[in-house]
C-alpha cells in the first residue's frame, strides 16, 4: 500500500503523489537548457523541489540528449567558511553522484589532484571543465542545497561557475539549475576574506531565469487524497476536503502530514469503511502542533531572527504602520511564512495558528490557571468569569509577562492568547486571523457542550485614538466578526497602552450595541 510522504523525495512506487514534473514549466525548463542557460529554482523547504531535480534528471538522462547529474551540497554546510574543506565534500560529491547516475567513473580519478594543484577556488571550475570536454554529451548539473552553503564557501562556488559559463557546452556544464529556499539575487553574503557584504546576483549574474515552486492547487490536493480513496475505498467526506485546502492553502508538507496522521493512524487506519472527517482533520492538526513536527518547529526557530520578526511582529499586533525593508518581507515569504501578494498575512491559517502558540509556549504552561474554573453548570464556558480573572491577572503581573516576549508589542494579545489557549486546551479550540493594517486580532472560541458547539468571538484591539472611537470602530468589528462565523457571543477587548494611565481608569467591563442590534461585552484592560 502507499501512503502520504513527509519525509524527502517522493518515490511513486512507495507514495500517494502529484507527478513533480506536472509542477514544473517543462516546456520553458527544456527551452532553457537548450539553450544553454543558467537559473534557479527555489521554494520553501518540504515543497517538491528534490523530488522536482529528480525527475528532471531522470526525464533528460531517459531521453539520451544530455547527461544530467543531480548533486545536494548540504554536506559543504559543516565546512562553513572553509573554502577547501567545503570544495573537498563538494567535488566528492558530485563524483559520486555521477558514478551512481550515469556510471562516470571519470570525476574520481582527478578531483583530488585537481583540489591540489588549483586549491579551493579554482578546482571546481577546471574539475567541470575536464568532464564536460571527456563527457559523450553535453552536460546538465543540477545542485540542489546550495543556500545550505555560507560565506566565502558560497562565494567560491557561484564565482567559478561563473567563470566556466563561456566555455560551455565544449568545456563546461551546458545548463546549470541553482535550488535552495531562496533566490540567489536575494543572497547577501557576508565575505570573511573581503571584509564585505555580497550580493548573490553579482556573483552570479549569469542567471537567466528564477522560478519559485509553487503550492498544490485545490484541484492537485483534491487528486492526491482521491488517490487514497480509489487505493482503499476510504472516503474523505466534503468537509474533511475544506478543511484540508482551507488549513493548508495547498502547502504540500501539510497536506500530506495531516492526510497521513488520519489515515495511517487510530480508528481509520484499522477500519477503512470509516470516512476521514472534519473533526478527523483537526485533531490531526492539533497533534501535529502539540508534537512540534520538524517541519513546523523548524519555521517556528525562524521566530527568534529579528528580520522575520519585523516581519511578523506587526502583523500579530494588526499594527498599521510597515516596519520592515522589502528585503525582510521577501526573506519571510521565501521561508513560506507569509503568502504571496496582498494584504499580507501568514500563509495558511496552520502557520497562523503556530506562530503565536510558539511565542507563548512557555509562558502558556507556567500559567496556574484550569479549565474547570470556568466551566459552569450546564457545561458552558463562562466568559464572564474568564475574561475578569485576565483583567485582574493582567493588572497584577502584565509588566512582568509582557517584558518575558521576544515581541513585546504583540505582548498583550499574546498574553491573552496565552491565557485562554491554557483554558479551552482542554475542551474546545481558538481560531485566529490577524495581520497587517487590521487594527485587531479576531479570536474564536469554538467550545462543544453536549450535542450542540457553541461559538464565541473575542476582538483585541489597541487603544490609539480616544476610547470612545476605539470602542465604536471595535464594536462594528466584533459584531461583524460575529455574523461571519454565526457566534451567538461577542467580546471586544481594548488593550490600553497610554503611558502614566491609572489601572483604575483602564480597567472596565460594559455591555453595549453594535449599529446592528448585537450585544457585545467590552472589557478594558
Amino acid at each position: 500500500m502507499r501512503f502520504f510522504n513527509t519525509t524527502g523525495p517522493v518515490v511513486a512506487a512507495d507514495h500517494y503523489c502529484i507527478p513533480p514534473l506536472d509542477r514544473l514549466n517543462l516546456t520553458e525548463v527544456r527551452r532553457l537548457i537548450r539553450d544553454k542557460r543558467y537559473f534557479v529554482l527555489h521554494a520553501p523547504r518540504q515543497t517538491g523541489k528534490t523530488s522536482a531535480l529528480l525527475a528532471l534528471r531522470d526525464l533528460l538522462n531517459g531521453e539520451g540528449r544530455y547527461r544530467c547529474v543531480y548533486v545536494n551540497v548540504e554536506g559543504g554546510q559543516t565546512g562553513r567558511e572553509d573554502v577547501e574543506q567545503v570544495m573537498r565534500t563538494i567535488l566528492a560529491a558530485l563524483a559520486s553522484w555521477a558514478r551512481m547516475t550515469l556510471g562516470d567513473e571519470f570525476l574520481d580519478s582527478v578531483w583530488p589532484d585537481i583540489l591540489a594543484k588549483h586549491g579551493p577556488h579554482g578546482a571546481l571550475d577546471e574539475a567541470l571543465t575536464r568532464w564536460s570536454q571527456a563527457s559523450a554529451g553535453p552536460l546538465v548539473l543540477l545542485i540542489d542545497e546550495i543556500d545550505a552553503l555560507i560565506g566565502d564557501a558560497l562565494l567560491a562556488v557561484l564565482r567559478q561557475l561563473r567563470a566556466g559559463y563561456v566555455r560551455r557546452p565544449e568545456g563546461f556544464p551546458q545548463s546549470v539549475v541553482l535550488c535552495g529556499v531562496r533566490d540567489v539575487r536575494d543572497y547577501r553574503i557576508q565575505s570573511t576574506a573581503e571584509n564585505a557584504i555580497i550580493a548573490g546576483g553579482s556573483a552570479f549574474n549569469i542567471k537567466a531565469r528564477s522560478w519559485r515552486l509553487g503550492d498544490f492547487t485545490r484541484d492537485e490536493v483534491l487528486a492526491l487524497l482521491e488517490q487514497h480513496t480509489e487505493e482503499t475505498g476510504q472516503v474523505f467526506t466534503e468537509e474533511a476536503l475544506a478543511v484540508i485546502w482551507t488549513q493548508t492553502q495547498g502547502q504540500p508538507w501539510l497536506v500530506n502530514a495531516l492526510a497521513d496522521e488520519t489515515c495511517f493512524y487510530g480508528e481509520a487506519a484499522a477500519n477503512r469503511s470509516l470516512s476521514i472527517t472534519a473533526e478527523a482533520i483537526r485533531q490531526a492538526q492539533e497533534q501535529l502542533i502539540l508534537r512540534r513536527e520538524t517541519h513546523l518547529d523548524q519555521l517556528a526557530d525562524k521566530l527568534q531572527e529579528e528580520r522575520v520578526q519585523r516581519v511578523i511582529e506587526p502583523l500579530l499586533s494588526g499594527a498599521n504602520e510597515r516596519t520592515f525593508s522589502a528585503y525582510d518581507l521577501e526573506y519571510v515569504r521565501d521561508l513560506g511564512l507569509v503568502a504571496q501578494g496582498r494584504p499580507l498575512r501568514m500563509a495558511n491559517p496552520i502557520y497562523a495558528e503556530v506562530v503565536p502558540r510558539e511565542l507563548m509556549w512557555v509562558v502558556q504552561e507556567e500559567f496556574e490557571q484550569e479549565t474547570a474554573w470556568y466551566v459552569d453548570a450546564a457545561g458552558g464556558l463562562d466568559m464572564g468569569k474568564l475574561l475578569t480573572a485576565f483583567q485582574t491577572f493582567f493588572r497584577e503581573h502584565s509588566e512582568h509577562w509582557v517584558a518575558r516576549f521576544q515581541y513585546q508589542e504583540a505582548g498583550p494579545q499574546l498574553l491573552l492568547q496565552a491565557f485562554l489557549q491554557r483554558v479551552v486546551n482542554s475542551g474546545g479550540r481558538i481560531e485566529r486571523e490577524y495581520g497587517l493594517g487590521r487594527g485587531r486580532t479576531d479570536l474564536l472560541i469554538v467550545w462543544p457542550q453536549g450535542e450542540e458547539t457553541h461559538k464565541i468571538v473575542i476582538e483585541c484591539k489597541v487603544l490609539h485614538k480616544s476610547l470612545k472611537q476605539t470602542m465604536a470602530e471595535g464594536l462594528e468589528q466584533t459584531a461583524h466578526y460575529m455574523d461571519q462565523c454565526a457566534a451567538a457571543a461577542g467580546h471586544l477587548v481594548i488593550f490600553d497602552r497610554r503611558v502614566g494611565r491609572r489601572w483604575a481608569d483602564k480597567v472596565f467591563h460594559t455591555r453595549q450595541m453594535a449599529s446592528n442590534g448585537v450585544e457585545v461585552d467590552v472589557w478594558g484592560i
